[in-house]
């Protein structure tokens, strides 16, 4: 099944925890994870985040106070969130949101050294203002 690796354990419970702003996901080997919006956002799996391939990726600024407006199940493999951002072509295959759970520490840190490298801020009244919304110009999917 696509996005699914055939070991890794499936989710048993998911739920969105709107004023901590975390998403709490319990998987069947007793594993579980609470997941801050602002990283599930930051460590998107969608192009526009993560690119086209390595060195592609966009640093996203002004996260901070991201919301999941929505949640919805893609299939039996994956959810996909809206966020207050107007953020929405991510899919969470359970082996990304697992693998996210298990690295959340290292994936954190790395993406504080990347943002104060690059003079960024998590702060949303910091950040500039977002490109267009319109997908990735210079070709066709």
């Amino acid at each position: 099944m696509a996005g699914l690796d055939k070991d890794t354990p499936l989710p048993t419970a998911i739920t969105l925890h709107r004023k901590s702003r975390v998403l709490e996901i319990a998987f069947d080997d007793d594993s579980r994870f609470e997941l801050p919006f602002e990283f599930l956002r930051v460590y998107s799996p969608s192009a526009e985040v993560r690119g086209h391939g390595a060195g592609q990726e966009t640093l996203q600024l002004g996260k901070r106070d991201v919301d999941i407006l929505n949640l919805e199940p893609v299939g039996n493999y994956a959810i996909k969130p809206t966020f207050s951002d107007g953020h929405d072509s991510g899919l969470y295959s359970w082996d990304y949101l697992y693998m996210l759970g298990r690295n959340q520490t290292e994936m954190w840190q790395d993406y504080l050294d990347r943002l104060a490298q690059a003079g960024g801020s998590r702060d949303p009244a910091l950040a500039p203002p977002p490109a267009p919304k319109g997908g990735c110009a210079s070709h066709r999917h």
